[in-house]
């Protein structure tokens, strides 16, 4: 469907020592990326969700908040030793968190990011990864909510002042993720305690439904859960991991892939076909498919439909990671990490693949928001030499590349796929602009190639060069180094002036001396 606006630039953020650019991204103008905001000096940067706003951590006290339509600083937070900040989906919040010194110091803080007035302030002793941001928002942020001993609790984020508005109380709760769009269930994770399995619970955010859970899964021998809520809030992917792996075939543990949905039409196992752990999973952007890349080495990936149906096969080779591209057409499946970096692309609504390609060494990868180009970066600290950034076609063929002496983060502006053209009609445009040059290239090659062919169906036959044996080289190397004889037994210059000069002295003393 064709949209009537016409589609937002293709932003791209870059940050390196010397603070974030951004550039207006592809199609690039003369194969080149126009700057359209310019190193700014930042330690941490990050989009909103809509791609609204942007937040920069300049230092140690200061949050700057950047319009992404006019590229311009509406707002800024004094916030003293900052240790972590998050934005909202939406961009309408902010929070932090500050080094404290004492429980009296309420040192996580929600501020409106426009205005800079703090709605809410908490004390939190220490902050992990598992429980950071503190606040966790439906994309609408129509719904917030944040996690304490035995509990969930809920906010309105119109009236934050307000405080919890309804609690949610699980005992021995761990863990919880919101669904997104609509904000209108949580899951909870249980961990195995005294004998009792893990569990995976679906509640309702409404109050007046949270009396029994919509779903429940029970799991034995599990450690930690991952959960993956589709768009729609109608499913949930429920990674589980456990440390120890009975059957000893991996060191790592095992892991396993279960699916819960809000209907109850379905619980339990996704059936996979392989064994091994679960490398990747990631749900479309219609949230009616999800695809998964799983099993020993040399992984398989497959996509599913809601109800677990295998819908296509994507072959089998070195992978470990799903990049599904937001009009849902293409598919990457790579194998990043600690693997070669190959990529495999699909095209999910033809069922074939369009081409393969390396990007070895890459940290991060993601696709635009128009699903035409799949990036992939390498930046430190993760690692310290070759960082640089490339960009392919949908199809997997090369489209940019560049190399930085440090580069720490690269990120695509996100917009709505929705703004966007349907990406067939996308394609014709782009694919027009790929035929001409080829066909600029080929024009009056006809001979070219007929003499090319000749010249194939003649080849020349080169005699086998004998074996040198390792120290023959180095011996080789030696002489030229004294003598000056190349590798191939030639003389050098000055070799070849020297025994010129030996030889006009031999004719002049045989000259001067007829009897020797």
């Amino acid at each position: 469907m064709a949209v009537s606006n016409p589609p937002p630039s293709l932003d791209i953020l870059v940050r390196g020592p010397e603070g974030l650019t951004i550039w207006a991204g592809p199609p690039f103008i003369n194969g080149e990326p126009s700057v359209k905001l310019d190193k700014v000096r930042c330690s941490t940067t990050k989009f909103s969700e809509d791609g609204s706003k942007l937040m920069v951590i300049r230092s140690d006290s200061l949050i700057s908040i950047y319009d992404c339509k006019k590229l311009v600083e509406i707002n800024s937070l004094q916030v003293p030793n900052v240790l972590a900040a998050s934005i909202s989906p939406c961009g309408t919040f902010v929070q932090t968190f500050q080094k404290s010194t004492s429980p009296q110091e309420k040192n996580v803080v929600v501020w409106k990011s426009e205005t800079g007035e703090s709605v809410y302030q908490l004390f939190q002793k220490n902050m992990t990864k598992a429980t950071w941001p503190v606040f966790k928002f439906s994309y609408d942020e129509d719904v917030a909510c944040r996690l304490v001993t035995n509990e969930v609790q809920f906010f309105d984020p119109k009236e934050f002042s307000k405080g919890a508005v309804n609690r949610l109380r699980v005992p021995g709760i761990a863990a919880f993720e919101l669904s997104k769009s609509p904000g209108s269930y949580v899951a909870v994770f249980v961990p195995e305690s005294k004998g009792m399995p893990g569990s995976v619970q679906i509640f309702s955010c409404a109050k007046e439904l949270q009396s029994q859970p919509v779903a429940r899964k029970s799991f034995f021998r599990c450690s930690s859960v991952q959960l993956n809520w589709n768009t729609g809030s109608t499913g949930l992917l429920i990674v589980v991991q456990s440390d120890v792996d009975k059957t000893n075939q991996s060191y790592y543990g095992e892991t396993k892939l279960n699916y819960l949905t809000t209907d109850g039409s379905y619980e339990g196992l996704v059936p996979l076909r392989k064994e091994g752990p679960v490398h990747d999973v990631q749900w479309s952007y219609s949230g009616k498919e999800f695809a998964v890349v799983y099993g020993f080495m040399p992984a398989t990936a497959t996509i599913f439909d809601k109800k677990c149906n295998p819908l296509l096969e994507l072959g089998t080779g070195p992978y470990n990671t799903l990049r599904w591209n937001p009009k849902g057409k293409f598919i990457c499946v790579a194998g990043f990490g600690n693997l070669p970096g190959n990529m495999a692309f699909w095209d999910y609504s033809e069922k074939k693949k369009l081409g393969d390609t390396k990007a070895e060494l890459s940290v991060s990868s993601e696709w635009s928001s128009d699903g035409r180009y799949f990036m992939t970066a390498t930046t430190a600290p993760r690692l310290q030499v070759d960082n640089g950034i490339k960009i392919f076609h949908h199809n997997g063929s090369l489209y940019f590349k560049r190399m930085f002496e440090k580069l720490y983060q690269v990120d695509w502006k996100p917009e709505s796929p929705d703004k966007f053209e349907d990406i067939a009609e996308l394609l014709k445009s782009v694919d027009s602009i790929l035929l001409e040059e080829p066909t600029k290239q080929g024009q009056g090659s006809k001979k070219a190639a007929q003499a090319s062919t000749k010249a194939a169906s003649a080849p020349s036959v080169q005699k086998p060069a004998a074996y040198r044996p390792p120290h023959a080289k180095a011996a080789v190397s030696v002489q030229a180094e004294l003598f000056g004889v190349g590798p191939s037994g030639e003389l050098s210059k000055n070799a070849l002036k020297n025994k010129k000069k030996r030889e006009k002295q031999r004719e002049k003393k045989a000259s001067e001396d007829p009897s020797a």
